[in-house]
């Protein structure tokens, strides 16, 4: 018999209820709390599940980093329409543009640091309407 398994991203920071507060807001997801309190899950619709774990000595990542040393980062996907809006709102949050170049025109995907110096992009869904 097979041993049913998940995953969950877990993201190391100083202040993890802090974090986990913006990704709650950013993700309209709920905050939860066990017995650790330096283990913070996200939990939400549409198959949200981040957790945030303390770590004493962290130190934010380094991003953009040179082309060839690429690290994980999470990609929040918006209707194309909710693009402008949405990188409003994750500002609004303390969510930090890290691209800043004027490339002309429109972008597809748009890259930020939240709070605590994690790389995130907001990019335009494959797929229409989320919600």
């Amino acid at each position: 018999m097979a041993v049913t398994k998940t995953s969950v991203l877990v993201l190391d920071c100083a202040e993890p209820l802090e974090l986990a507060e913006f990704y709650a807001a950013l993700l309209d997801a709920e905050i939860h709390r066990g017995d650790d309190p330096d283990f913070v899950e996200i939990i939400g619709h549409r198959g949200v599940h981040l957790a945030i774990r303390r770590d004493p000595g962290h130190a934010p990542p380094s991003w953009p980093r040179p082309e060839d040393s690429l690290q994980s980062h999470l990609r929040i996907l918006v209707d194309r329409d909710d693009l402008d809006e949405a990188e409003r709102e994750l500002i609004g949050l303390g969510a930090r543009p890290v691209d800043t170049e004027n490339r002309g025109g429109p972008r597809e995907v748009r890259l930020y640091s939240d709070p605590a110096g994690h790389s995130f992009s907001l990019a335009v869904s494959p797929q229409p309407a989320y919600g």
